[in-house]
């Protein structure tokens, strides 16, 4: 009985000290109010760009344009609401191998481009993190390709691999570069290398620059050699970074559009993307399929970004500082 009554005397005061702590003071109030203020021409902008164009894009999918016959016989012209016959026809319709083909070059592309440009972005991020006279003029040269607006960039490449080309002339033989195939997926894959390796080197540079020295100095003293250090201590501690990189890299290929576009052409089977499949219908006044286009490649995007973050973008910064505490402390302890 009397350890009744005492649990209750201590439960007593543990509720009302969470009844008070749920409260909030008026102080508070004030500042997630001036918050919400603050935050909703932001949140309007957002809704005004992003929300009203996905749910009008989502609307147009269920209708289509044209001339139709509807039930009675009666030739019907203008917008008819189709539900999901848009999809249906992208999936098994007559454009479905169209379809697919464009989903297998996205792919592809995105793919092929984002892990070459990983691996070249590691390689002129350690290249430019080293000391040696005109490090400067080197990391500003090294944003020109980046800088360079993309239709630009593919009318140089363009030149680069026409039949005449320097391309030919430096191996001698007379590929047709930018027609339908094989050398023109090649064609789009360098090209695009080029132009966005030199963004994936910057931003794992600047995750670079924040490892600390005494790190290195650590594991040179225990004996550890320069792959050594490179696999163990500065891939970790640069994952942030370069994840980051390559995600901002995944969706931008995953809608890549104006490069093969201007390089290679439209309708071209080996080199048509969702986005180009998507411009190609609505420019033939087909806003329904298009629009069912643009909500599977925005879909698509979608579910590519959320399974990147969760699968390996999860407390990477926690994970890095986590790192660096412990091999400070195994230096202390070396010490």
């Amino acid at each position: 009985m009397t350890t009744e009554v005492e649990t209750a005397a201590v439960t007593v005061p543990e509720q009302e000290r969470g009844r008070r702590k749920k409260r909030r003071s008026p102080q508070a109030a004030a500042t997630a109010r001036l918050a919400g203020v603050l935050v909703s021409p932001t949140l309007l902008v957002l809704g005004l760009v992003v929300v009203y164009p996905i749910i009008a894009s989502l609307r147009q999918s269920l209708f289509t344009e044209g001339q139709g016959v509807d039930a009675d016989g009666f030739v019907v012209e203008g917008e008819q609401f189709a539900g999901l016959a848009n999809y249906t026809d992208v999936f098994t319709g007559p454009a479905a191998a169209r379809f697919w083909n464009a989903m297998w070059n996205t792919t592809f592309f995105t793919v092929t481009t984002v892990v070459l440009e990983a691996a070249l972005g590691v390689a002129m991020a350690l290249i430019m993190h080293r000391a040696f006279r005109g490090r400067g003029l080197v990391r500003a040269s090294v944003l020109v390709p980046w800088a360079i607006p993309t239709a630009v960039s593919a009318l140089l490449w363009r030149w680069i691999f026409a039949s005449d080309g320097v391309v030919n002339a430096m191996l001698g033989t007379q590929v047709l570069w930018s027609a339908d195939g094989g050398p023109a997926k090649l064609a789009v894959v360098v090209a695009e290398v080029w132009k966005t390796a030199p963004f994936v080197g910057l931003l794992v540079l600047a995750g670079l620059q924040v490892i600390p020295r005494d790190v290195f100095e650590a594991a040179r003293v225990d004996g550890a050699n320069s792959w050594q250090r490179f696999l163990h201590i500065t891939m970790p501690l640069v994952r942030p970074a370069l994840l980051v990189a390559v995600l901002f890299r995944m969706l931008d290929a995953l809608r890549m559009f104006d490069l093969p576009f201007v390089l290679i052409g439209q309708q071209k089977q080996s080199v048509e993307t969702l986005s180009m499949l998507a411009w190609q219908e609505a420019t033939n006044v087909q806003y329904g399929p298009a629009a069912a286009y643009a909500t599977i490649m925005f879909c698509y995007v979608a579910v590519v970004a959320f399974a990147f973050v969760k699968l390996l973008g999860a407390d990477l910064l926690g994970e890095a500082r986590s790192q660096v505490r412990t091999a400070r402390k195994s230096r202390k302890a070396v010490a």
